[in-house]
This record gives structure tokens, sequence and C-alpha cells, in this order.
């Protein structure tokens, strides 16, 4: 054989090799929002399917949002939000599987700020949100406009998630904010803060959003599920029965299967948090009927991008695979 057919013959098979491994980013794995992703691989069920799933952490879904694009990785465990945006923008990315059916955020109010009892006591302070551009922003724009405040009357900083967060409030950078938990639960604890707005069940979504917030997904570039639809079945049957071991086991169980530094050294509070919100996440990782109705109108109420835009909402999201999954 020649030098160069065998050159060919190796090139060929470190491509089927890469093809292979298939790297989903994280907007924060420890954030129990995304709990799905870290459990799928804690309880082996990416290796049960013959996958060989690398899973990235990025503190920001935005940022995440931005490597998918750019074809560094192959999935983002990130707000299924992004997905109704980045049609807005040209860009077609669908949630594969639907991890939840409430965004799980709260708005948290400084101790310091007592007189703050409503959103639209907000007005003049500057809010906390992991990035520019993310889902948290999103709402947080979301409920300023709700709240009858114009464009301005808040400004939004990023400032991430746990201890960066917890931080920027400590030092009052941000009068307010919106997190997950655990962050929630360890500035509840120490005092420093107060729910101001609670979107961590589906009957909170629906008072505060009008409908349940589809939130938590997988989601992936459509040209990259139509060209490997046998891998995004295999990524949709182990999330699936994720899905399912959240449903049947206790929050005692199922944080037994997590890092131990995602408790920060509070695991009683992190199992009371998880018991609290296991809720939000859907059972089988089918899209809510009425879920992509209401990002839409919570986009349009804020967003440039998708206020006025005709969105194909079919094709920001499929069930194909959930629905097979075995």
């Amino acid at each position: 054989m020649s030098a160069i057919a065998v050159a060919g013959l190796l090139s060929a098979t470190s491509l089927a090799g890469a093809a292979d491994k298939i790297t989903i980013m994280v907007g924060g794995y420890e954030k129990q929002i995304y709990l799905p992703a870290k459990l799928a691989e804690a309880l082996g069920y990416f290796k049960d399917e013959g996958l060989d799933v690398e899973l990235l952490n990025e503190a920001a879904g935005v940022d995440a949002e931005n490597q998918l694009l750019a074809g560094a990785v192959q999935g983002v465990v990130g707000f299924y939000d992004h997905c109704v945006d980045l049609q807005a923008k040209g860009k077609f990315v669908e949630s594969v599987v639907q991890f939840s059916q409430a965004p799980g955020e709260v708005e948290m109010l400084s101790a310091k700020y007592p007189d703050v009892k409503s959103f639209a006591d907000l007005k003049g302070k500057t809010l906390g949100v992991t990035g520019l551009g993310s889902s948290t922003n999103f709402l947080t724009l979301y409920m300023a406009s709700k709240a009858g405040l114009q464009p301005g009357d808040i400004v939004t900083v990023p400032v991430g998630a746990g201890g960066t967060f917890i931080a920027a409030m400590q030092q009052d950078q941000i009068q307010a904010g919106m997190t997950t938990e655990p962050t929630i639960s360890r500035l509840v604890k120490t005092g420093e803060a107060t729910v101001l707005t609670d979107l961590r069940t589906v009957e909170q979504t629906r008072a505060a959003l009008g409908g349940t917030y589809p939130a938590a997904s997988l989601y992936m570039e459509t040209s990259w599920v139509d060209a490997h639809k046998e891998e995004v079945q295999k990524l949709a049957n182990a999330f699936v029965k994720t899905l399912k071991y959240i449903g049947t086991h206790s929050g005692a169980e199922i944080a037994e299967q997590m890092p131990k530094d995602f408790y920060v050294g509070d695991k009683e509070g992190y199992i009371k948090a998880l018991d609290a919100g296991k809720g939000m996440f859907t059972p089988d990782g089918v899209m809510p009927e009425d879920g992509p109705k209401t990002v839409l109108a919570v986009l349009s109420e804020f967003s440039k991008n998708v206020k006025g835009k005709q969105i194909d909402l079919a094709k920001t999201y499929t069930s194909e695979f959930v629905k097979n999954a075995k």
C-alpha cells in the first residue's frame, strides 16, 4: 500500500474516531436546573448507549450557545429560549430533549434593600444575570417590562452563578439578581438575600409568565441532528432514563450520585432544594404543549431580535427522539 493510501486510511480512521465523541457544553453543570447532564454521566447511561460523551462546563448559557454555533461542541445543555432567539437571527437550533417546564430560577433581593417589595421597586437598581444575552437576562428584562419599567430603568450585569454571584451581592455591585439552586439556598441560609420572584415550580411560573416555560434542555443545531439521527436517539434514550430516575428517586438518592463539591458544604440544604425543585423536570423529555408559545411571548415583550419576526416554533424543538426513547 502506498504511503499516500496509508495516510488516507489513518486520516479516515482518526476522523471516524473523532465522530464517535460527542461534546456537550453545560451552562453550569453544578446548577440543579442542569442536573440531568451530570446525573446521566454518573449513572452510566451514556456508556450504556455506547456513547462517548464529554461534558464541558460554561458558567453562562450564552457562551455555550456561541461554542455550538462555532462548531466547537455538538450540543448544549441550556435554556430552550435560545432556540427561539437564534431563529430570529436566522440560525436553526432545536431542543431534542426538554428537561424542564419551569425555569428553576429566582430573583434574589439583597437584604440591604428591605424597601423593595416588587419588581417595580427595582427601578434604578443594578441586577445580576449569568451573562448578557443569557436566559436569566431574557427573564429579567421581561419581568421588568411586565412590571411597567422602561428600558434603562434597570441595569443588568453579568456576574455568573455560585461564588461570583454571592460576592457581587455582598459587595453591593448588584442589589438583586437571578440565580438557581444551590446558590439560592446559600443566600437564604446566611440571611444575605430573600426571594423576590420565584420561578421554581410550574404553578409559580404560570403565575409569573402566563404559562409553562420550557427551560433546561439539550439543544443542537438542526443540521447536525438531521445528519446524526442515530447518535441523537441514543442521547435521548440516556436522558429520558435520567428524567425517569429523577421522578422515581428522592433528593437524597439523587444527591449521592452527584460530585460532593456540588453540595458547597451543605449536603442537607442541597437535598432539601432538590426535593423542593424536582417538579420542574419533565417526566419524559417531551416539550410541554403550551411552552413554546409562552417563551415566544416572553421574548417578544422586550427583544428587538424577536419582536415582529415570524418564528416557526415547530422548528425550535422536536419530540421525535424522546417519544421513540427505549
